[in-house]
C-alpha cells in the first residue's frame, strides 16, 4: 500500500478477501464524496456579522444582507444606505424614517411593513413586494415604483405615482375584474396626462363593465377625438363605432344593466364589440 493511505482505508484494503483493486480507486472516491456531502455549508460570516450589527446598532450602510430574515424587525431610523437586501424578508418590519437610499431591494418582501418617512430615493425596487405597506411620507424617485408590487399600499396617491404607474395599476385591476378600482386608477392617470388616449379608452372599457354605458361611450368618443387630432383616423373610426354600439341598447329601450348581460369572462370580459379594444388597450405601458 502507498504510504499516504492511512486509517480505516488501509485496514479495509488489506483485509483478507477484500477487493483491494476496487477499494483503492472507487473506495477512496466514495469516501471523499461522502465527506464533501456531509460537510456543513460554509457559514455566511459577512452576512451574519452584518445582520448582528444591524439588529444591535441599526447602523449598517452598504451591508450585505441578501436573503436575511427580518420579519417584524424594528429598524426605525436605521441607516441602510446602499445595503444589499435582495430577496430579504422584511414583512411587517418597522422601517419608519429608515435611510434606504441606493439600497438594492430587488425581490425583497416588504409586505405590510411600515415605511413612514423612509428615504427610498435611488433604491432598486425591481419586483419588490410593497403590498399593504405604509408609505406615508416616504421619499421616492419619480417612477420608482414602476416595477414593484405596490397595490393596496397606504400613503400613495397621484402626487407620488407617475402616469405609467397609475395606468399599469389600472390594467392590473381590470385584468383581475376589479373594475371600480381600475376606473379610479385610470382617472388618476388621466389627471396626470389628459391627452393620453389609451387611458381614456381603458377607463371607458372599465366603465362599460360596470354598466356605466353613457360614461363609457363619452370616454371612447373623447379618445377618438384625441386619435383623430394625432392623425390616426382608423383608430378614431373604430372607437366612434364602439361608442355608438355601447349606446345602441339604450336607444332601443332595452332593459338591464347596460352591457352587463353581454359581457364575456376573463381578460377579454367585454361586450363582443369591445373585445378588440380590450385586447389592444388593456396592456401595460412599457418603461
Amino acid at each position: 500500500m502507498p504510504s499516504h493511505v492511512h486509517g480505516p482505508v488501509r485496514r479495509l484494503s488489506s483485509a483478507p478477501g477484500s477487493r483491494r483493486e476496487s477499494v483503492g480507486g472507487a473506495g477512496l472516491f466514495l469516501l471523499a464524496l461522502l465527506t464533501t456531502l456531509l460537510m456543513p455549508a460554509p457559514a455566511r460570516a459577512g452576512t451574519d456579522d452584518d445582520l448582528i450589527r444591524l439588529l444591535n446598532q441599526r447602523d449598517c450602510p452598504r451591508c450585505k444582507l441578501q436573503d436575511a430574515d427580518l420579519v417584524h424587525a424594528d429598524l426605525r431610523d436605521a441607516d441602510l444606505r446602499g445595503a444589499q437586501l435582495q430577496r430579504a424578508n422584511l414583512s411587517q418590519a418597522r422601517l419608519d424614517g429608515a435611510r434606504l437610499e441606493g439600497a438594492d431591494l430587488s425581490f425583497t418582501s416588504l409586505q405590510g411593513a411600515s415605511l413612514q418617512g423612509a428615504d427610498l430615493r435611488g433604491a432598486r425596487l425591481e419586483g419588490t413586494d410593497l403590498r399593504q405597506s405604509d408609505l406615508s411620507g416616504a421619499l421616492l424617485d419619480p417612477g420608482g415604483l414602476a416595477r414593484s408590487h405596490w397595490q393596496e399600499a397606504r400613503g400613495l396617491g397621484p402626487s407620488v405615482l407617475s402616469y405609467p404607474e397609475l395606468h399599469n395599476a389600472g390594467v392590473t385591476e381590470a385584468m383581475a375584474n376589479r373594475f371600480p378600482q381600475a376606473e379610479q386608477l385610470f382617472s388618476d392617470a388621466i389627471r396626470l396626462q389628459p391627452d393620453a388616449a389609451i387611458s381614456w379608452v381603458a377607463r371607458g372599457l372599465a366603465r362599460s363593465e360596470q354598466g356605466n354605458t353613457e360614461l363609457a361611450a363619452r370616454d371612447l368618443t373623447y379618445a377618438a377625438s384625441l386619435y383623430a387630432r394625432n392623425g390616426d383616423e382608423e383608430q378614431a373610426k373604430q372607437l366612434t363605432k364602439a361608442s355608438a354600439a355601447l349606446l345602441a341598447p339604450a336607444k332601443k329601450g332595452l332593459e338591464g344593466n347596460g352591457m352587463g348581460g353581454q359581457l364575456l369572462s376573463g381578460a377579454a370580459g367585454f361586450a363582443q364589440v369591445l373585445v378588440p379594444l380590450a385586447m389592444k388597450f388593456l396592456l401595460p405601458l412599457a418603461f
